[in-house]
């Protein structure tokens, strides 16, 4: 790990013709990454062949080896929100996420993340998301510490074995009648990185509960017992009541990456389940408020 960046691996193939260097195969291989920043990781030691020894741009190519290297932008936006770390174990780390803040390494961001923003800050390597929120989702999101109970707790995801309570803004209307249980089939939409309502057998189901309200929005409770990508995003525009400062439903609306004016107003409020290595009953609030 370097400043919080775990390595990515790479399988060096069998070529013909061979590769006259490593650098040349990357630069080839990885053609949507500039060849200059390619030269750029090699000049600052960021290449490292599978005993983690530092390559050169000279470095010969060998076949059916890996080799490391780790990924930096140039420039990257700053983020204005901190995350808070909620509770600590041997195990667990539990932390309110703020919104804009993307989970893990991607695209334009890197150390931008919360994930490197941990390692960072924690020391801790093996950090690594349980499950995920949206980089528009404020809230508790659980990290496991250490790969030996790692699996424990994915487990308990996998099984549904978890409750997670949300709190959105969203539109007010005063002709649905709360509280309703919404069962929808969901799949990807078009951008691919939308979901969509479809016909069908439903695969996603949400409990919802009205809180409180003014004329024009309302305060939300949101409990799905299905996990779908944007699934509460897409339930709520699915009864004309969106989720305020949505920028995907119901139309995509491209802002300014450095643009934090107007967060989505989606918050995982709560998380409830049964920790699989204490045994304890374990809850989390996170302290971020939705108001009117």
């Amino acid at each position: 790990m370097i400043d919080g960046v775990g390595a990515s691996k790479v399988f060096l193939p069998h070529c013909e013709p061979c590769p006259n260097s490593v650098f040349e195969y990357l630069s080839e291989h990885f053609k949507h990454i500039d060849k200059l920043e390619w030269q750029q990781r090699f000049e600052d030691g960021l290449i490292l062949d599978s005993s983690g020894q530092k390559l050169s741009l000279y470095s010969s190519y060998h076949p059916n080896q890996h080799l490391f290297y780790y990924r930096f932008l140039a420039h990257e936006i700053h983020v204005p929100f901190r995350e808070k770390i909620l509770f600590e174990n041997d195990d667990l780390l539990v932390v309110d996420k703020p919104h804009f803040l993307t989970m893990s390494p991607t695209g334009q961001y890197v150390q931008e993340t919360l994930l490197v923003r941990l390692k960072k800050s924690t020391g801790n390597a093996e950090l690594t998301p349980i499950h995920r929120l949206d980089r528009e989702t404020a809230g508790v999101v659980l990290f496991s510490k250490r790969v030996e109970t790692r699996g424990a707790y994915q487990q308990l995801f996998a099984e549904r074995r978890v409750q997670k309570i949300y709190h959105a803004i969203a539109g007010y209307c005063r002709d649905l009648n709360f509280p309703l249980d919404l069962h929808l089939r969901m799949d990807k939409g078009n951008p691919f990185y939308t979901m969509q309502v479809y016909e069908g057998q439903p695969n996603t189901h949400t409990h919802i509960q009205l809180l409180e309200h003014n004329q024009t929005y309302a305060l939300y409770e949101l409990k799905p017992s299905t996990g779908k990508q944007h699934q509460l995003r897409v339930h709520l525009n699915h009864l004309e009541i969106p989720i305020k400062n949505d920028p995907f439903y119901p139309q995509v609306t491209h802002k300014a990456p450095d643009d934090f004016s107007a967060p989505l107003q989606l918050l995982a409020k709560e998380i409830d389940f049964k920790d699989p290595v204490t045994v304890q009953d374990m809850h989390f609030c996170s302290e971020q408020v939705l108001t009117l």
